[in-house]
């Protein structure tokens, strides 16, 4: 009998699938990137779905043989939040049931927020934090949201997870800011990569003074100063250091807060793309005791979503 899960993402950037088998712990998993036009800090709905229905067999065939499996997990939403939804989502989501009606297997759907922490938690060697009964403090840090995001074990009769929402940015996302700081340096988008690999040849080093109320920050201030850096000629090294040291500031006074408020030692989890760069995660571990996610594992994909299968099917 199988013990294997397929697990599919298709979020607002990238198509991803992935197969964990629950024997080995191992996953194999497949993904892409939407393709972004030159210049452009987005990519329309319309045009992610159409995308999406065209690479997802894609990625299916790039797994290798996936027909020994007993459950697919798949993410139809955003987040847990009431109003959180994206059409690009249904493009997995159709699959899924497709094929949980064609091979007779359970499907189970979960958000795309809870896939990241689920894959980070993965990634860390972590995932005895779902099992047990205390909650945990994890960030989710992307093109689409900076959450600061309060998790809960609840077993798998109810969700396996609950998440609430605790802070976060209140304006402009650090995803969002990294991007449009590499789009105006002429970088390919998504920027965060080759954003990274400008601020690593720059040795400045910065101090920002971003302050945190009822467990929110802003960021779009960040910008407007961007921008007057561009236009005063500053090299682009500088502007992308300026940059990522900005954001990682914010996420790390957002950590500080949430510790200080919730009175208490807790695990701390970074997930999300913006997580992987290495200038920003850096900075954080120098002053918490915090689990990250390898970059294959940050960046969307569908691990988190198949591990959630496997959790629902009751193999792990």
């Amino acid at each position: 009998m199988s013990n294997a899960v397929l697990g599919i993402d298709t979020s607002n950037y990238t198509t991803s699938a992935a197969y964990f088998d629950t024997d080995s712990f191992e996953v194999k998993q497949s993904k892409k990137l939407l393709p972004v036009k030159k210049g452009e800090k987005g990519i329309r709905q319309s045009d992610a779905v159409f995308h999406h229905t065209v690479q997802l067999p894609i990625m299916l065939e790039g797994l290798g043989d996936i027909k020994d499996i007993c459950a697919v997990g798949v993410s139809d939403r955003p987040s847990c939040r009431k109003d959180s939804y994206m059409p690009c989502f249904l493009v997995g989501l159709g699959l899924a049931k497709g094929i949980s009606y064609a091979k007779n297997i359970p499907y189970y759907s979960t958000t795309h927020q809870a896939g990241h922490i689920l894959a980070a938690l993965y990634s860390a060697d972590k995932l005895d934090l779902v099992r047990g009964d205390e909650s945990f403090l994890s960030f989710h840090v992307s093109g689409g949201t900076t959450d600061m995001l309060l998790v809960t074990p609840c077993g798998i009769d109810d969700g396996l997870l609950s998440i609430e929402r605790i802070g976060g940015s209140n304006d402009l996302k650090a995803g969002q800011l990294i991007d449009r700081c590499g789009v105006m340096l002429g970088l390919d988008f998504p920027c965060g990569i080759e954003l990274e690999k400008l601020a690593f040849s720059c040795d400045e080093k910065f101090r920002h003074k971003i302050s945190v109320k009822n467990g929110e920050c802003s960021l779009s201030g960040y910008e407007n100063k961007l921008k007057k850096l561009y236009d005063e000629g500053a090299e682009p090294s500088y502007i992308a250091k300026y940059c990522l040291s900005a954001v990682g500031t914010a996420v790390h006074e957002l950590t500080r807060y949430s510790l200080s408020e919730l009175g208490r030692d807790t695990s701390v989890v970074y997930a999300g793309g913006v997580m992987s760069d290495k200038i920003i995660a850096d900075m954080l571990s120098e002053d918490f005791d915090a689990y990250f996610a390898e970059p294959q594992f940050s960046c969307d994909n569908a691990v988190g979503v198949a591990v959630y299968s496997a959790f629902m099917k009751g193999l792990i």
